[in-house]
């Protein structure tokens, strides 16, 4: 006899946040970019909020020009270090998710954007150009050592500081070199860092973003 079931081809049932991704012109970076990683820290509570705020969405998902020129990074990375592949911890925050991040931030309205962008505004994660990433290194099977965790917020994580904590003793320079590997794939294929955090890249000015893409719902 047939097996029905197996005569029926299943699709693998997409959560509805990464339909209205895909709807809106984004593109998942892991079927872009062979071998890559991600590890979205929003759909954890390993993050400076301590919640899950992205629930079903577990991909990053990235504006197709973006995800381009992260392939080009990961290739020239992994041409100068076999071992070495991007860990993404986050691609493309949907507007709704960033108004959640701002209204449950325990901090005065005047303070809130030292930590999160005002969602009236957007931040570039909004746009779908702007990425969170740290190197894994296949071999040693974890990630290299940058000196502070994700979403760390003081000195230390501030590649602007880095000369300052390594003197104070708070940085090695190994870490500083770690950071060092991952700013020069990235700023080499079109990204650029922010003197805050060493995890943060964009691909576009937020004047470029504003001009060539819509935030993503």
């Amino acid at each position: 006899m047939l097996d029905p079931v197996k005569d029926i081809e299943l699709e693998v049932e997409i959560p509805e946040i990464e339909r209205t991704l895909i709807d809106q012109g984004l593109v998942d970076v892991e079927e872009k970019i062979p071998g890559i990683k991600v590890e979205l820290k929003y759909s954890s509570t390993d993050n400076f909020f301590g919640q899950d705020v992205y629930g079903d969405l577990t991909k990053a998902y990235l504006q197709p020009e973006v995800a381009e020129r992260l392939k080009k990074a990961q290739e020239m990375l992994q041409s100068e270090y076999p071992a070495y592949t991007f860990l993404v911890y986050d691609g493309v925050r949907p507007s709704s998710v960033q108004q959640i991040l701002w209204d449950n931030l325990d901090k005065p309205d005047s303070l809130k954007p030292l930590y999160v962008a005002d969602p009236k505004k957007g931040s570039l994660h909004n746009f779908g150009v702007a990425v969170d990433l740290t190197i894994f290194d296949t071999k040693a099977d974890s990630t290299l050592d940058m000196g502070t965790s994700y979403d760390y917020f003081g000195y230390p994580a501030y590649p602007d500081r880095e000369r300052q904590m390594l003197a104070e003793g708070k940085l090695t320079s190994a870490q500083i070199t770690n950071r060092d590997i991952l700013r020069k794939v990235m700023t080499a294929n079109g990204f650029s860092g922010i003197g805050s955090e060493w995890w943060h890249f964009n691909a576009f000015s937020r004047k470029e973003a504003g001009e060539k893409f819509k935030i993503i719902k």
